[in-house]
């Protein structure tokens, strides 16, 4: 039976009462002593980004660039406009807060009607009523879809209210009233009446989006002060049980050990989120969900984050998550705050000051505008907490995902076991990246940009998401397959001061084809089929020595090794010269082919600046082994 400990916290505070605090998270533009008492070179660089969207031009969005997804499967032309629009009002109104002149308030009250006479908040990417059904080509206006992006919206013009609503009057009340129709219209009305799958029921398996969608929306009710209509409180009531209600759905689906099967990028949106819906309805309660942040799923999966760092700008990533998932900052910082773990905190406040000037640089504090607000009001506390040592790094496994980590001084060392059924899946079980002195060595490529084919049934066709290309072997001419049931077994790790391993049976993974004859078997019960010819590897890590040994033993036959290498390796018999980083001497096998990967997507140049490269080595015995050092 699933524990509802974030909706049997509220059902108790309702019993015993019989309103909801006012919530003020930061001060509003009539609380000078506030904005005036932040860094005087802070304010500077702020008020100069919204210096450069003085009579700012939005974009328009047209229909056609609507329906051009559905068209053409091209996400990124329409969401470039859509967010421009969202990142310069947000420039604009934290600009004019800090300095409450007026100047910036005529391109506010453009961009607030810009986004109030949109037809639709939510993207064509996410454009239907029932999840994985085909999305409509145009949005209906008279029936409001609450994705991500909608209730981000709705919570960006009710932060807008919140802050600048006095100033806002002072030109027209007709501005504050027309948020506050669209945000009943838009955000309240379809949440308190409509079933979107992100809420989350029985059977539903959920991911990131609910507690991203749930904090959203608690930020459009909760900054307004109110709900429209006479029956406020029980409107309130109703909103509270919902979201605690989702969010006990989502921590259902979250393994006790903490970790994002999404991977280090979303962890943002996911368990930072969980943070931020917790941490609202804690602070109109008064304080009744505190004891949630010493549950040690809460405190695991804030401690997620730190644990899968790598070093500087670079993370360990599997699945569509990328190996440069952004820098931590205040967010973090308040969850490990929150949550009692100084090591999170420190990895915070260090990750924060390599940011530099441009502390609104990480996406999701360009878009949300609450965050903007709350990197600037705990930005003294982080710049002054002592960050004059390194954070303590550990060895972990996390059984729920899969993933093993280890590290010394020299190498940071993951494997990815688990299966490929993950939230944003890549068929990756048994697959490792490795780094050598903070620089990747064996990597792991992540996702191409967003486009129709992502998150359909084409999913893998996409090259990216392809076992072959990822640290892996093709056997007998078939890679992995989707899905639980292809997966790890007899998964046995090992962690001692001076050594780990981690072992794995993978021939589960990958699927039957009737040409492989006597040699496979039908699991029972599976109609999938799954090969019965062993695959094990073995990874082990000699920290005394820096040295990495990948032993794979098989009983298949023709069997190609697959490895992504960040630097251009230089192969000779026995041995891979990965530029002046590393050499890995290995035998049991012949090379087949090094191959260029070309990195042309934008997406992925943000995470890599130059080609990467894929080794294929063909199995010469039933032994391979790699030694890396």
């Amino acid at each position: 039976m699933m524990e509802k400990r974030f909706l049997s916290t509220m059902e108790h505070f309702w019993e015993e009462n019989d309103r909801l605090l006012d919530y003020r998270p930061f001060p509003a533009v009539e609380d000078r002593a506030a904005y005036e008492g932040l860094p005087w070179e802070l304010r500077q660089a702020v008020i100069s980004r919204g210096e450069a969207c003085l009579g700012y031009e939005y974009p328009m969005i047209r229909a056609t660039d609507y329906m051009n997804f559905k068209r053409t499967g091209n996400r990124v032309d329409f969401e470039k406009l859509y967010f421009e629009r969202r990142y310069a009002l947000n420039s604009l109104v934290v600009a004019e807060c800090l300095e409450d002149q007026g100047r910036f308030l005529d391109d506010i009250i453009n961009g607030i009607f810009v986004l109030c006479e949109e037809s639709a908040w939510q993207l064509p990417a996410h454009n239907s009523y029932v999840r994985d059904t085909p999305q409509e080509i145009l949005p209906d206006t008279a029936q409001p879809v609450l994705d991500l992006f909608a209730c981000e919206t709705g919570a960006q013009l009710a932060c807008v209210r919140y802050l600048l609503g006095s100033r806002l009057d002072r030109v027209s009340p007709f501005i504050n009233a027309r948020i506050a129709l669209e945000l009943e219209r838009r955000i309240y009305s379809p949440y308190l009446n409509e079933y979107f799958w992100w809420m989350g029921k029985d059977g539903e398996s959920l991911n990131n989006w609910t507690p991203w969608c749930t904090q959203n929306v608690l930020l459009a009710v909760f900054l307004q002060g109110a709900l429209p209509g006479t029956e406020k409180t029980a409107s309130l009531k109703a909103v509270t049980l919902k979201a605690a209600e989702s969010l006990d759905y989502f921590l259902r689906d979250y393994g006790e050990d903490g970790c994002c099967d999404e991977g280090a990028q979303y962890f943002r949106h996911a368990g930072l989120c969980l943070d931020g819906a917790a941490w609202i309805l804690d602070q109109v309660t008064g304080g009744a969900l505190k004891d949630l942040y010493a549950w040690s799923k809460v405190k695991n999966i804030a401690s997620y984050i730190l644990h899968v760092h790598v070093d500087d700008k670079y993370y360990i990533n599997f699945a569509d998550c990328s190996p440069v998932a952004g820098r931590a900052g205040v967010r973090e910082f308040l969850f490990g705050k929150r949550t009692a773990q100084p090591e999170l905190m420190l990895f915070a406040a260090r990750d924060f000051k390599a940011t530099g000037s441009d502390i609104f640089a990480d996406e999701a504090n360009r878009l949300n505008l609450f965050y903007r607000m709350q990197t600037l009001f705990h930005y003294q506390e982080v710049m002054d907490y002592d960050t004059s040592r390194m954070p303590a790094h550990r060895d972990i496994y996390y059984p729920s995902v899969g993933l093993f980590v280890s590290r010394n001084h020299t190498f940071c060392l993951a494997v990815k076991a688990g299966d490929n059924d993950d939230s944003h899946n890549h068929n990756d079980t048994g697959s490792f990246t490795l780094y050598k002195n903070g620089h990747p060595l064996f990597v792991d490529i992540g996702v191409e940009s967003y486009s129709a084919k992502t998150f359909s049934s084409r999913r893998y066709e996409i090259w990216t998401m392809q076992s072959c290309y990822h640290n892996l072997p093709t056997i007998e001419g078939l890679d992995q397959q989707n899905g639980a049931k292809y997966c790890a077994k007899d998964v046995k790790t090992a962690f001692h001061e001076a050594e780990s391993s981690i072992t794995m049976e993978l021939s589960g993974a990958y699927p039957m084809k009737d040409r492989f004859g006597s040699g496979m078997e039908d699991e029972p019960g599976n109609p999938a089929k799954t090969c019965k010819k062993h695959y094990t590897r073995r990874v082990f890590f000699d920290k005394l020595k820096n040295r990495i040994l990948l032993t794979d033993t098989t009983s298949a036959e023709n069997v190609i090794l697959n490895f992504i290498t960040y630097e251009k390796p230089e192969v000779t018999e026995g041995c891979i010269q990965l530029g002046a980083l590393a050499q890995a001497a290995f035998s049991g096998a012949k090379l087949m082919s090094v191959e260029v990967l070309p990195i042309t997507d934008a997406r992925l140049q943000t995470a890599w600046d130059h080609d990467l490269y894929r080794i294929r080595l063909v199995m010469a015995d039933e032994k391979f082994e790699l030694e890396i050092e």
